[in-house]
């Protein structure tokens, strides 16, 4: 066993992955990194900030691939750049990276960072889900939303989180297979959920 706790967490939208994994790091006493790795990208790319902020984990085959097979099929310019939203992920994958070697350990939720980091050691790849009634409830009281629109939002940001992943990667967005855990809050909670995260973690 490492002593090194990388963990990348995916999520439904209005699952509590992102509250889940602030509490992860704060237990495990590691870094968080979620919107902050746009700010860590922007200073290291010198694109600004608003560009991140544009194109996160938002759409636009897999990309890595096609960039190592056939860079053409990538849409360059006619000077030979790559377009912004193909420069920014590549920005925030490469911060990734960094962050993970700078760091050690340290919890990244969303933004592809399980492909990433495919290649690192003791890193836990995990994917928080949850029942449609539950992230419904949970979307309309946090955004004052109607149940109807809150299921729609629901629909729209799940929708655009599995398009970005299945853009950029070689893998499918929730499939069970490319996780390491797969945990649905609405059956465990909150603190159960971190619970077993955190000692998946110790023990992998």
């Amino acid at each position: 066993m490492s002593n090194t706790k990388i963990i990348t967490i995916g999520r439904q939208f209005g699952s509590g992955g992102k509250e889940i994994g602030e509490e992860i790091s704060k237990r495990l006493g590691v870094p968080f990194y979620d919107k902050e790795l746009l700010k860590e990208a922007a200073k290291a790319s010198g694109i600004c900030e608003e560009l991140f902020d544009s194109f996160d984990e938002k759409p636009t085959n897999s990309f890595l691939y096609s960039l190592v097979m056939d860079p053409y099929s990538l849409g360059f310019n006619s000077n030979g750049e790559l377009p912004i939203n193909h420069k920014v992920f590549l920005a925030a994958f490469d911060t990734i990276k960094k962050l993970a070697n700078d760091n050690g350990s340290c919890v990244f939720v969303g933004r592809c960072a399980d492909y990433a980091l495919k290649d690192t050691p003791n890193v836990l790849n995990v994917f928080i889900y949850s029942d449609i009634e539950n992230r419904v409830k949970r979307i309309s009281e946090k955004y004052n939303l109607t149940e109807a629109k809150a299921k729609d939002l629901i629909k729209k940001e799940d929708k655009s989180r599995a398009s970005y992943y299945n853009y950029y990667t070689s893998k499918r967005w929730g499939e069970m297979k490319g996780y390491d855990l797969c945990i649905n809050t609405s059956a465990f909670g909150k603190e159960r959920t971190v619970q077993m995260i955190c000692d998946a973690a110790k023990i992998q």
